[in-house]
């Protein structure tokens, strides 16, 4: 997965959406990827005043649920620390 973050002039709540693209397969495909991911952040505590993009890719249909939240973890972090452009 690709997470690109912007940092917003406001610190407010983070704003949040998840694409999958057709790479990942078809819809119901593409419908797991979104569902796995909203699910893995609502379980994250988000750093405040982002604006998050994530970009599934298909791995994370059948990724283990740990390692899927483990690697969305890492992520975040890096987008925090960084505050503007994201990891890949």
């Amino acid at each position: 997965m690709v997470v690109h973050a912007q940092r917003r002039g406001s610190n407010g709540p983070p704003r949040m959406t998840v694409v999958a693209g057709r790479k990942v397969g078809g819809a119901v495909r593409r419908n797991r990827a979104k569902r796995r991911l909203r699910e893995a952040l609502r379980q994250t505590r988000l750093p405040e005043g982002l604006d998050l993009v994530v970009v599934a890719r298909a791995e994370a249909v059948t990724a283990p649920w740990s390692a899927l939240v483990a690697e969305l973890d890492r992520l975040l972090v890096r987008c925090a620390g960084a505050g503007a452009e994201t990891p890949r």
